[in-house]
């Protein structure tokens, strides 16, 4: 939506796929408010409606079960998105209209961690919590007090990675890292280009690439005159479709090709077809998890059948970070009793929690704790997962010649 004034969903009015406008002056005083800046335009706004697919399923539940419980009684939960159309000084503005004019007591962030940088700046400003579906370390070490992050670190997904391709694929030794110029991919390409050395693989290959870039074939083909035995690239998921077609129209390929994290989302495959087959990637969630939890959803197989009926689609990890993050909220406002700022984000840095999503315990840095997350890679047209081992679903496969 383009429009100046918030929508506004009310679950319990039935407008789980619509929403209703009303200006600040009508809000009810005995409701919860919950931010959200959305790409529903622009280049993320796959991922954004995503992120709404996730916060619609958790509200329409909560809602129907009379609100989260504060102060003895139950309270509705409103949740104000505006669409910020992938444009960051447009998610900045419409963050400080959330907090000063919508009078929010939360936040949600937006898709990615360059905009949920942004964003969480203007909530540390005003000492509003956020809890964001962002790994980049980056966004993590700026000192923020109220930022939390739904996501485990990415770091431990490169070397999880390299641990799985040299016991798997010992012949890869050649390794060509492009990585988009933005901060999470910039910074799993960078942390790859280090891992892999340490590893003793040969880094033939380092190269950024200008958020916009529409023509990689310079790049490519510097790359394929290094003849890598793997190939790492980073980026959103219209970057890595970019990429894997202007490969294929250059004839370039190499027994492993990785791509972050393009692959976890059915976009990927639907834009490439046969060219998505066994492209490797890693993932902060799966649907063949089997968490089970004291939430809206209960289970991991609930929650992934629940996003089937609404979308037509199986789920991926930014489905059931979304929703996590709106689980985190919740607790924290039940845990404290209060929706005053300080005590609010003292409840969500103490969490611990078990979800549907996975077990949720806040570093100090306000990321999620480490643990094993999926590696996976495109068979038959479908992303499976290859490690953990009690996980596994497949075996890995090298990419065809």
């Amino acid at each position: 939506m383009t429009s100046k004034r918030p929508r506004r969903l009310f679950a319990s009015l039935a407008l789980s796929a619509g929403a209703l406008l009303a200006p600040p002056s009508t809000l009810a005083q005995d409701v919860i408010r919950i931010g959200a800046p959305l790409a529903l335009t622009g280049g993320l706004a796959d991922e954004g409606k995503k992120q709404q697919a996730g916060y619609e399923l958790w509200l329409e539940r909560i809602n129907a079960a009379g609100g989260i419980t504060l102060g003895g009684s139950k309270r509705k939960v409103e949740l104000v998105f505006y669409d910020y159309q992938t444009d960051e000084k447009r998610a900045q503005q419409l963050a400080e209209r959330l907090i000063t004019v919508d009078k929010v007591h939360v936040m949600t962030a937006p898709f990615g961690s360059g905009h949920t940088k942004v964003v969480a700046g203007v909530a540390e400003r005003y000492g509003i919590p956020i809890v964001a579906v962002a790994s980049a370390e980056p966004v993590h070490n700026q000192g923020y007090k109220t930022l939390f992050g739904t996501l485990a670190p990415s770091v431990g997904l490169i070397d999880a990675m390299i641990g799985l391709m040299r016991d798997k694929q010992p012949g890869v030794k050649r390794v060509a890292v492009l990585g988009r110029a933005d901060v999470f991919p910039k910074v799993m390409a960078s942390t790859m280009a280090e891992q892999a050395k340490k590893a003793g693989l040969e880094l033939v290959y380092n190269e950024l690439y200008p958020v916009g870039t529409l023509d990689h074939a310079s790049a490519l083909t510097q790359m394929k005159a290094t003849t890598p035995d793997w190939i790492f690239v980073t980026g959103y998921t219209k970057d890595l479709v970019l990429v894997r077609k202007q490969m294929a129209d250059l004839r370039m390929s190499a027994p492993a090709i990785t791509m972050i994290t393009g692959p976890a989302y059915k976009e990927f495959v639907d834009s490439l077809g046969a060219l998505a087959e066994n492209v490797t990637s890693a993932t902060w969630w799966h649907p063949s998890q089997t968490y089970t939890a004291d939430d809206v959803f209960g289970s991991t197989q609930a929650f992934a059948d629940a996003v089937r009926k609404k979308t037509g689609q199986d789920p991926d990890y930014v489905h059931a970070s979304s929703a996590a993050a709106l689980i985190v909220i919740q607790k924290a406002i039940e845990k404290s009793g209060s929706l005053q700022p300080e005590a609010l984000r003292n409840a969500i840095a103490a969490t611990d929690i078990k979800t549907f999503y996975g077990p949720i315990k806040f570093r100090a840095d306000g990321m999620n704790g480490n643990r094993n997350l999926p590696i996976i890679q495109i068979q038959g047209g479908k992303p499976v997962v290859l490690f953990p081992v009690d996980m596994q679903q497949a075996a890995l496969k090298p990419m065809p010649r």
